[in-house]
């Protein structure tokens, strides 16, 4: 499992728990920062790196890379997407988790598209692609592409029982302390470092856990549906 996030904290903010639960479960996961979140208000590329670093250290995941793309200018097209499909060839993921197919930051629409692309795209043979030490790649299709839900309030078509994992999850996104709610922190204050923006990231999760009876949850959109071979799957 490969989660790709455009900026680092996006994919502690969204899927987090999602990750760690899986981690439990021994399955090899990493994430993958497009950007090093250089525009952003508070803190520096560098204290994001060292957070993104604390908060990978939490997740007890295998991998954490940056591809050090543009802040605020990601884009889908090739240059964009080779960067993606070599990472995606490198790590050979089933499912990929990747950013909100619509959001409130322009980078987070972008980068879904972006990775969805790349993850076809990654499994055609004749797009060639060269790996660290020169050796052209084996091409990879992900079997699965999940879009984590960030601002906005989409309706998510499948939900995650991460109530075991809550408090995981909210030790990473603490490890991000120059961007979120820190009372002795003199950087000025933006939308997501009020008290309230954490409330209501809990609330949601609370939200989505009471719909299918648990305590908490994270939510995810597909454009493909999963299939099953009977209804007897869904008890």
């Amino acid at each position: 499992m490969l989660a790709f996030g455009a900026h680092p904290d996006d994919v502690e903010l969204s899927c987090a728990g999602t990750l760690a639960k899986h981690v439990r479960m021994g399955l090899g996961c990493g994430i993958v920062d497009l950007t090093r979140g250089e525009l952003g208000t508070r803190g520096t590329a560098e204290q994001r790196n060292e957070e993104a670093t604390a908060a990978a250290s939490v997740l007890g995941i295998q991998v954490r890379e940056n591809l050090r793309m543009r802040d605020g200018f990601l884009q889908n097209d090739e240059a964009h997407q080779l960067k993606i499909i070599n990472v995606i060839r490198q790590y050979k993921p089933e499912i990929v988790l990747c950013n909100a197919v619509d959001d409130r930051h322009p980078d987070h629409a972008n980068a879904a598209r972006l990775v969805r692309d790349a993850a076809f795209l990654a499994g055609l043979r004749k797009i060639e692609t060269l790996d660290a030490h020169g050796e052209k790649q084996e091409a990879h299709r992900p079997r699965r592409v999940l879009h984590y839900i960030q601002d906005k309030d989409l309706i998510p078509h499948l939900l995650v029982d991460i109530t075991e994992f809550f408090p995981t999850k909210w030790k990473c996104i603490q490890a991000y302390k120059s961007q979120f709610h820190d009372e002795s922190s003199k950087e000025p204050q933006t939308y997501i470092s009020t008290p309230e923006f954490l409330e209501g990231l809990k609330g949601r999760h609370l939200l989505w856990g009471k719909r299918i009876g648990v305590r908490y949850a994270e939510g995810f959109t597909m454009e493909t549906p999963p299939g099953l071979s009977d209804l007897k799957e869904l008890l």
